[in-house]
């Protein structure tokens, strides 16, 4: 039984909207089938696990549990070429991509295949230079370097041309790539184009049967080696197969939380079991990038790769070339890994640095000229153009609207990064203009997009004039999971939240509200005034009077001067246990409120 509070939803007026997560489900017969509390099992159904055996998928960390890789569409053709390759002694190139998903994808390719007696090289794309996934010149390269058999990873799918190519020159392909397939439309049917390939490894393809489609490049990557180890003529020759596999996994994870793939089904299990093998990493590399973050290892979590040791290696391919990440998890000295670990540290901080910048002007743009837009598109011809998609992602916190990023690229024209809202579908809008583009690409939530010098305002009227968002669309809708009094929160419920971890996209930590709690005091602390500490009146399950500490992080003196004079407040809440001087208490972290 769950005490319901009355409100369905709340309203921060001109921000966010509140709304209570109401899926239903038999909570308690979940919670005495698993072993777990009726909250937890509301969270988990919140989740979209719903059967016996997505729950328990979501619970584990047994890789066993894992959907078996032979179920990908071509895989086992793939496996035959290569198998065929390593046998033949040919040389075989993976060509990835220059993005943390990219890197970790070949980086898994390479020792596989190298650890099964290949003769194989990896090429991955200059930002700048190349643009993104395999093009004309790479394949052309691959041929003069007399390479037979090219593995794409992370990208492909859209390279129908580039595989004709590498055909007519007698090179055979096999792509293993994650995204969408890309299509023509007419008369409201699609035509899938799909590129000519010896093998085309992608779970997004139309006839997949793969029964889960949000894995990333990395992970389709480790399943084409975990099959070839199961060849039996080729697993024959490998050496600590289960080690390898074990290393590639962490690698897959690595790359699943990095590429923000959604934390569910079986990305959850490999996570879990990825950060695992992290906190105890026998990779070189990985090991010196922990240490030059300063991170302790037995502490590597999801935040950690999300926000830390991700941002590392996507910024080598950013600012300079990816392959002095590829070249940090292949080193084997120590000494020499770290100080390609230090040198990527470098180059993050700089590339954050320049994205504040281009932050902060960009922000100034939309206030001062696009305010009123439901599209943002911003033009800042001097952004780097590997920015532009963080900063959109900036602009669409700020404004909560779908927010497209253009700049000046190395030949003058225009390149573009977009990311969206949840009701704009960015791949599908552009879609509508796409007689605008040079080349465009992505889904629903971000896109990529080329254009001739001087269109910049042309997309943003044609995108702002068709344009259907409501004034409702463009309200932040922020989901409670239990609108939970706070007397249900104690040291059990906390603990039992660590089982919802990792957290990540589809799986948020858990957010909880309740109305009209009693305040005892407040205060502003912190060096820069940015804490509020609010001590808020409740009871414990039996009834006692209870006060539990409350922490604000953001604008303390405006929150402070919000809340003066008011005797209670309504939350939405993050319990968490608080250690300090050596005594553990639960506080509870305010993530906002009216």
């Amino acid at each position: 039984m769950y005490h319901r509070i009355d409100f369905i939803q709340l309203f921060l007026v001109g921000m966010k909207k509140w709304v209570v997560t109401a899926k239903g489900a038999d909570f308690n017969k979940i919670a005495n089938d698993f072993g777990i509390s009726p909250y937890l099992a509301r969270i988990i159904v919140n989740r979209g696990a719903t059967s016996n055996e997505e729950i328990d998928m979501f619970l584990s960390a047994d890789l066993s549990k894992m959907h078996d890789p032979r179920k990908l569409p071509n895989i086992e053709d793939a496996v035959s070429v290569i198998a065929d390759a390593t046998e033949a002694q040919v040389p075989i190139r993976i060509v990835g991509d220059y993005d943390i998903d990219g890197v970790c994808a070949s980086f898994i390719l390479k020792k596989g295949l190298e650890s099964a007696g290949a003769v194989v090289d990896v090429r991955l794309p200059e930002r700048i230079k190349d643009g993104y996934g395999i093009n004309e010149n790479i394949i052309r390269s691959a041929n003069d370097d007399g390479i037979e058999l090219i593995i794409t990873c992370d990208n492909g799918i859209a390279a129908a041309k580039e595989t004709e190519l590498a055909a007519s020159l007698g090179m055979s392909v096999v792509i293993t790539d994650h995204h969408e397939v890309p299509y023509e439309e007419a008369d409201g049917n699609r035509k899938y184009i799909i590129p000519y390939a010896d093998a085309v490894v992608d779970p997004k393809l139309p006839d997949s049967k793969y029964p889960f489609d949000g894995i990333c490049g990395a992970m389709v990557a480790y399943k084409l080696i975990y099959c070839l180890y199961m060849h039996s003529e080729i697993g024959e020759l490998v050496q600590n197969k289960e080690a390898l596999l074990e290393e590639f996994i962490s690698f897959a994870a690595f790359a699943t939380v990095g590429d923000i793939m959604e934390l569910r089904d079986e990305n959850r299990i490999a996570v879990k079991r990825g950060l695992e093998i992290l906190r105890h990493t026998a990779n070189t590399g990985m090991k010196a990038l922990i240490e030059a973050t300063a991170i302790d290892p037995k502490t590597v979590s999801a935040y950690h790769i999300g926000f830390i040791l991700g941002p590392c290696i996507n910024a080598t391919g950013r600012l300079e070339t990816a392959d002095a990440a590829l070249e940090l998890f292949c080193e084997e000295d120590h000494d020499a890994a770290l100080e390609r670990a230090r040198e990527l540290v470098r180059i993050n901080e700089s590339r954050k640095n320049m994205t504040q910048a281009f932050t902060n002007k960009a922000i100034k743009t939309v206030e001062s000229d696009y305010a009123d837009d439901r599209v943002l598109v911003v033009y800042i011809p001097e952004c780097h153009e590997s920015l532009a998609g963080i900063v959109a992602g900036r602009l669409r916190e700020s404004f909560y609207k779908p927010s497209i990023v253009l700049t000046d690229d190395a030949e003058g024209n225009i390149k573009g990064s977009g990311r969206s809202i949840e009701a704009y579908p960015m791949y599908d809008e552009l879609c509508k203009v796409k007689d605008l583009f040079t080349k465009f690409g992505g889904h629903k939530m971000a896109a990529g997009l080329s254009m001739p010098a001087g269109t910049a305002d042309k997309l943003r009227e044609r995108l702002n004039s068709s344009c259907t968002l409501t004034d409702d669309d463009l309200v932040e809708k922020v989901r409670i999971d239990i609108p939970l009094p706070l007397s249900y929160v104690d040291a059990g419920f906390v603990r039992e939240l660590d089982r919802l971890e990792p957290y990540g996209v589809a799986n948020p930590r858990p957010l909880f509200a309740q109305k009209d709690v009693p305040i005892r005091n407040m205060e502003v602390l912190g060096k820069n005034k940015n804490v509020l500490k609010l001590m808020l009146e409740t009871a414990d399950r039996s009834g006692a009077p209870r006060i539990m500490e409350a922490v604000y992080f953001g604008d303390a003196a405006a929150a402070y001067d919000k809340l003066s004079g008011r005797k209670s407040v309504s939350v939405l809440y993050q319990p968490e246990f608080n250690d300090f001087n050596g005594r553990r208490s639960i506080r509870l972290v305010v993530k906002d409120f009216m």
